[in-house]
């Protein structure tokens, strides 16, 4: 029995279309690329079937040329704002904190100006590739007015944050400056990379530019008509291979001598890399505990901190405890317990109300955290966080008597009307040593009433600030508390010579940890000691030996593949272009059909499958009386033009004659001469051009 008739599956009929139609399938993902990046730059998503086959001196309006740089501009103004915020990062804690003191409430807002920059810069690298693209498939990229808004308000956001950080901020590009120390032989080797990935379009444009150059020089030679225009075309490509090239190679060249301006801390030898710099847990370890609290004091301790450092304040009735915001909004549950009090200086409550707020129930919300990296809480430590409250500084210099730890802590001077306004500092120093401590643990900061303090704890350990070497040796200062930032003086080495330590602060990130190391830096002070802690070599180290090796190697690797694609864009020109002169050699100078024997051709008037057959001459006969030529329509034989069909032509003696048919048992003699023809009517205004014959006429090509 015959099978019955099956409905062939969705996918079953795919796999035919493709294994029988596949150049539909290729044109339909091609049509739908070029829609789609037509569509995202143009916001048409129709394609116009104008294409241009070369790109010539100008790609696109002259509008939108005096608007590309607006689109350039942008993409640099907003990588160079995401850079810098990124290389930044150390300071997010600081920024937030800055503006939560004006909104009264903690939020992640450096997370969210990293998220902004971030979109702004990949939407200009998009248009950026998306404009790249459609010159490269060939159309020209008219960007969208919406678009154009768009950029225009990426370059005003870019620049008004560029102000502030310049205006109020300034430091921000000494930290990006410092990054660059630590990352410049990894942006030296990327950006070779770089280098050579736009080697490819690069070439691309530069050859085809030189090919278009060669092809309007070529048209020069043989029309004078418009030769002035022409040489303003030939002006504007050589311009704008050089607008191209030029900036390429001096780029490329930079780079490879690069190396030999670079100076980073972290290539070096193994042996002279000095010892692995101490920690100060910045109010403790405010990653894992809520910060100034004993918890956080305690996992410092357990992380092997060299020191703890801290805040004190002074409440009303002459109490020291610790605390680092002049209010208890951020730290504690003031609002809850005494809202109209919450902006209330710290340090005009007394410390029977101090002592029964709440200094950590904030940590354990998920909204307050200080840190954006926090890692979740055990469910010991959420319950021990919650129920943390402000200490008195004699409960850090218990905990750090009891651990051997060093203590140090800005000491915050109390507000006007405060009764130990001008005594807090003997009021501080007779707490310290009525706790019994080690008076070298003590580490003393502040640098008012120095001199009694010398004088009353003569083995508190003095720490200054980026004095001047005379002045620090004549205090009797071993011990300089300075800005991470201060990397950047040239003088460190002059301290470290002096045998002066120098403590940073705060350093947060693992590169500039790393950085710190490198430059033999004795201690820093830090929140996030217990990822820092873990490392046991600086990020980013290497021997010089290692970056000679990776230098020379990169350079001549690029070169060699930058070569390799210019040639591969030369030879590919080249060869189409060899192709397209034999095209038109084949075209111009290929003998004439044997009409004998072949069929007449006329190149370029049809496709190759589709040439009409023509008679051949010996079908050709002389008609008897009772026939008639046979017609030959338009409709029936399609004949090339007159002008168009030149058969060979054989030259004759004088004297010789061809009998051709005109009509019914008709034939007339006629006299042939050098290259002559005789136009025989078929019909109405119709001829056929007929060579002439010879009595013993050979074909040349037979």
């Amino acid at each position: 029995m015959p099978k019955a008739n099956r409905i062939e599956p969705g996918s079953q009929r795919r796999r035919n279309l493709k294994r029988h139609s596949p150049w539909i399938l290729c044109g339909c993902n091609r049509q739908c690329y070029i829609t789609l990046i037509t569509g995202c730059y143009n916001c048409e998503w129709q394609i116009k079937q104008e294409k241009k086959s070369r790109p010539g001196p100008c790609c696109c309006s002259w509008r939108e040329q005096l608007f590309y740089p607006f689109l350039i501009f942008s993409f640099l103004l907003s990588v160079v704002l995401l850079f810098v915020w990124i290389e930044t990062s150390n300071e997010y804690f600081g920024f937030d904190w800055v503006i939560s003191l004006g909104t009264g409430y903690w939020f992640f807002w450096s997370i969210v100006l990293l998220s902004l920059f971030g979109i702004l810069a990949a939407y200009c690298t998009l248009l950026m590739v998306l404009a790249f693209l459609l010159v490269w498939e060939g159309y020209e990229p008219n960007l969208h007015w919406c678009h154009k808004v768009l950029v225009l308000l990426v370059i005003l956001i870019c620049s008004f944050f560029l102000w502030i950080l310049c205006k109020y901020w300034q430091e921000r590009w000494l930290t990006a400056g410092l990054s660059l120390q630590i990352f410049a032989p990894y942006v030296h080797l990327s950006s070779i990379t770089v280098m050579v990935i736009l080697s490819w379009p690069v070439g691309f444009y530069l050859i085809h530019l030189e090919e278009e150059a060669r092809i309007r020089r070529y048209k020069m030679t043989y029309y004078d008509r418009g030769r002035t225009k022409r040489c303003n075309i030939l002006t504007k490509l050589r311009a704008l291979q050089v607008a191209i090239g030029l900036p390429f190679f001096l780029i490329l060249l930079c780079l490879y001598v690069m190396p030999l301006g670079i100076h980073s801390p972290c290539i070096q030898e193994e042996g002279k890399l000095g010892p692995k710099p101490d920690f100060f847990g910045h109010r403790g370890a405010p990653m894992l505990g809520p910060e100034n609290t004993m918890m956080s004091f305690e996992k410092a301790v357990e992380q092997g901190a060299y020191g703890l450092e801290s805040d004190v304040q002074l409440s009303y009735d002459q109490v020291p405890f610790l605390m680092h915001d002049n209010d208890l909004r951020r730290t504690t549950n003031i609002r809850e317990v005494l809202p109209n009090a919450s902006f209330i200086h710290a340090s005009f409550f007394q410390w029977s109300f101090l002592s029964t707020l709440n200094a950590g129930k904030w940590f354990v919300q998920s909204r307050l955290k200080p840190f954006y990296k926090m890692k979740p809480l055990s469910k010991a430590d959420r319950e021990k966080a919650e129920n943390q409250t402000i200490p008195k500084l004699t409960d850090l210099l218990e905990l750090a008597q009891k651990e051997k730890k060093f203590v140090i802590f800005d000491l915050n001077a109390p507000p006007q009307k405060h009764p130990l306004r001008n005594t807090y500092i003997r009021h501080v120093v007779s707490v310290i040593l009525d706790s019994k401590i080690e008076q070298h643990l003590i580490l003393w900061l502040p640098n008012f009433d120095r001199q009694y303090v010398r004088n009353a704890a003569p083995g508190f350990q003095q720490v200054g600030r980026l004095f001047s070497i005379e002045r620090l040796t004549k205090e009797n200062i071993s011990r300089i508390n300075v800005d991470y930032k201060r990397l950047f003086h040239s003088r460190l080495s002059d301290y470290k010579a002096a045998n002066i330590k120098i403590n940073l602060y705060i350093v947060n990130e693992p590169w500039l940890y790393s950085l710190a190391w490198c430059c033999r830096i004795h201690s820093v002070t830090t929140d996030n000691i217990h990822i820092l802690s873990q490392l046991n070599q600086p990020y980013f180290f290497m021997t010089p030996g290692y970056y000679m090796f990776m230098w020379l190697l990169m350079d001549s690797v690029s070169a060699v593949l930058i070569i390799t694609i210019f040639y591969f864009h030369w030879w590919r020109e080249h060869k189409k272009e060899m192709f397209d002169n034999a095209s038109i050699h084949t075209d111009i100078q290929e003998p004439g059909p044997d009409i004998e024997t072949e069929s007449w051709k006329t190149p370029g008037l049809w496709p190759p499958s589709s040439h009409p057959k023509f008679p051949k001459l010996s079908d050709i006969q002389t008609p008897s009386g009772s026939q008639k030529p046979p017609s030959t329509r338009p409709s029936d034989q399609h004949y090339p033009p007159k002008e168009d069909v030149k058969p060979p032509v054989t030259p004759q003696r004088e004297g010789q004659t061809t009998d051709v048919p005109q009509g019914e048992g008709q034939t007339t003699s006629v006299p042939q001469g050098e290259s002559q023809t005789t136009s025989v009517p078929q019909e109405e205004h119709q001829t056929t051009d007929i060579p002439p014959q010879g009595s013993h006429q050979t074909d040349p090509l037979l």
